[in-house]
């Protein structure tokens, strides 16, 4: 074991293990022992759920912080009930294959859970076509076409200066009002930058829901039960 994480996980034990771990340690060596250290070599395997279980709680505070940010949509960049009573978030590349490959989960989810609202947020950080496309995509999403060009351009395939084009044709987007979408357009990206690195999010496809941050091509039992653990009671 690295010597660095024997201190670090020391500090998260009481915080971030939970009663469980702390419990078997009060056993192992009586009531009031603060032999932290010697527990840990032991037991090794409690480190990883530390961190996670960290890493979590402090997600959980950065969501509270910026939720506003995190669930409201640009324009029409959203999909399911709008009055849902929980709300997914995905934070997503046009070119990232995962991403596509979620959209299908994405339509189930929606009509397995008529209650639940789903929310895009561009993370354009794969290419420079990941931004040309970002762009193009809020534009569509300020003239209410969102759902059109997201279908659209994910169809196409590979991402270009054609499929943009043409995915914004097919949507009917009004390429001449993108001037004055400008400043619009690159305040949110620069927010949603932001917020995912706040968040601690450095791939696609990212999610939030409720108050926790997953990653990953994940499996729609996984997503269903974060949306039922999310719901209000």
């Amino acid at each position: 074991m690295r010597s660095w994480l024997v201190p670090a996980a020391a500090a998260l034990l009481g915080g971030a293990i939970g009663a469980g771990a702390m419990l078997a340690y009060a056993d192992t060596r009586g009531a009031g022992s603060g032999d932290v250290r010697t527990y840990l070599l032991t037991h090794p395997e409690v480190i990883p759920e530390a961190m996670q279980r960290l890493q979590q709680k402090e997600a959980g505070s950065v969501v509270a912080a910026n939720r506003a940010a995190i669930v409201t949509p640009f324009g029409s960049a959203w999909a399911g009930n709008p009055r849902g009573d929980v709300t997914l978030v995905e934070y997503y590349d046009y070119n990232c294959g995962y991403c596509r490959a979620s959209l299908p989960m994405i339509r189930q989810l929606i009509e397995r859970d008529p209650k639940l609202k789903v929310v895009f947020r561009e993370l354009p950080i794969l290419a420079e076509s990941s931004r040309s496309a970002a762009r193009i995509s809020l534009a569509a999403a300020a003239q209410g076409k969102f759902n059109a060009f997201h279908d659209a351009l994910y169809a196409a395939g590979r991402v270009s200066d054609d499929s943009i084009a043409a995915a914004a044709r097919t949507a009917g987007i009004d390429t001449a009002a993108l001037p004055a979408l400008a400043p619009r357009i690159d305040a949110e990206i620069a927010r949603n930058m932001e917020v995912a690195a706040k968040l601690g999010v450095s791939g696609t496809p990212s999610w939030v829901v409720g108050d926790r941050v997953l990653s990953g091509a994940l499996p729609i039992e996984e997503l269903e039960r974060a949306i039922a653990e999310a719901r209000p009671s």
